[in-house]
């Protein structure tokens, strides 16, 4: 992937992550290199797949069902969100 596309991506996750107010609010995790590996992960799935599918999940190859591992995901649904307070990949943790 190209670093325009990846910093692109980056950018478009920290606006995301920096619009979310209020209770269960959070932020893109801190770790640029982690964040910068699933962008990379991210952008090779839609050049593959079409879409920008999370790269820490499986795609089941059922198209209605796999809409929702695009990232970002619906992570405040998953375990690891009310476990550990970030989405399965840890590109988004809770704000302390």
């Amino acid at each position: 992937m190209g670093e325009k596309e990846v910093e692109g991506l980056m950018k478009a996750w920290g606006r995301f992550a920096d619009s979310q107010e209020g209770d269960g609010a959070f932020m893109l995790n801190p770790d640029r290199s982690r964040v910068r590996m699933l962008a990379n992960g991210v952008l090779d799935n839609e050049k593959s797949h079409g879409l920008k599918y999370c790269p820490c999940r499986m795609r089941t190859g059922d198209r209605e069902a796999d809409l929702r591992l695009i990232c970002p995901c619906n992570f405040k649904a998953q375990h690891t969100w009310r476990e550990r307070g970030e989405c399965w990949c840890s590109l988004f943790v809770r704000r302390k």
